[in-house]
């Protein structure tokens, strides 16, 4: 039995369909290779392991996914604690503000305590980091979330971040009721994906008010939504954090109580390693500092 055919059955199981797990496989594969290696791992057993459309499992394919789930699902957790052993490796995942602007502390308390600790920084939204955590890829995320665990995922809570919009210092707009009381919002929102957590909290802020904003420019990060503001491609959406706008031409426009705040978590699988733990308390100290209204729970 091929195990690789194995792997991607795996993840077809996990998530649902060929195309699915293409998304969200921690390499690059095509989505005609899964199918046909799928295939060839069905005709190695004799059996059909799911029905394609809709997708389900057959008898077999549950029995099968049943067997090899523990064993790549504990691959990321068994990589990890053999990397200490030998060279320390800590695998961070964050937003490209948080790595910029608030890991330099955390980084110099790490190698106080762990010396010869290595750092793989990452970038990313949070669907993905909740896919890099399932796959072993990284060992820690710090990311807006929805309130909702992460199927076998542990977290830790670290802030709340109010919501705001940012406007190049040259508009006359001063603030977001200005926005709200025009008949029509021509500039273009400047925001993340949809399925960002800010997005989808400025969204039900604006169903609130029943406002509609119809332009829309997505970009892949907050740093870039600053910089298109201070372009003038349109108004961004951004949390409101000072280190974000800092000697840029942007002015902030707070939004009030009808947008609800963002969360960020601190996520990991299985039990925190002293490399973890030494991670987290630092960011709690931060968060204290910065923040002293929160306290990580």
């Amino acid at each position: 039995m091929n195990i690789h055919y194995l792997e991607l059955f795996y993840h077809v199981a996990r998530h649902g369909g060929i195309s699915r797990a293409v998304r969200h496989m921690p390499y690059g594969i095509q989505q005609p290779a899964v199918s046909s290696q799928v295939l060839l791992l069905e005709q190695d057993l004799g059996a059909k392991l799911f029905e394609r459309t809709p997708f389900r499992l057959t008898k077999e394919g549950e029995e099968l996914y049943a067997f090899v789930r523990p064993f790549f699902e504990g691959l990321g957790e068994m990589a990890t604690r053999l990397r200490e052993k030998s060279a320390p490796l800590l695998r961070l995942g964050a937003a490209e503000f948080v790595l910029r602007d608030y890991l330099a502390p955390v980084i110099k308390q790490l190698h106080a305590r762990h010396e010869n600790v290595q750092l793989s920084l990452r970038s990313g939204f949070t669907q993905e980091m909740e896919e890099w955590l399932h796959n072993g890829a990284i060992d820690l995320a710090i990311t807006p979330w929805d309130g909702r665990p992460a199927s076998g995922l542990r977290f830790q809570r670290l802030v709340q971040l109010p919501l705001a919009l940012l406007v190049p210092r040259s508009s006359s707009i001063r603030s977001a009721d200005e926005l709200w009381a025009l008949d029509r919002i021509t500039a273009s929102l400047i925001r993340l994906p949809v399925e960002e957590m800010i997005t989808m909290h400025f969204y039900k802020g604006l169903k609130k008010l029943s406002v509609d904003w119809p332009l829309v420019i997505e970009a892949s990060s907050i740093d870039l939504i600053t910089q298109y503001v201070a372009n003038n491609y349109g108004i961004g959406l951004t949390v409101n954090v000072p280190e974000l706008v800092k000697k840029t031409k942007v002015r902030v426009l707070p939004l009030d109580k009808d947008f609800e705040p963002v969360e960020i978590v601190a996520m990991w699988r299985g039990k925190a390693t002293p490399m973890i733990e030494t991670v987290l308390a630092e960011v709690c100290a931060q968060v204290g500092q910065r923040w002293p209204q929160w306290k990580c729970v």
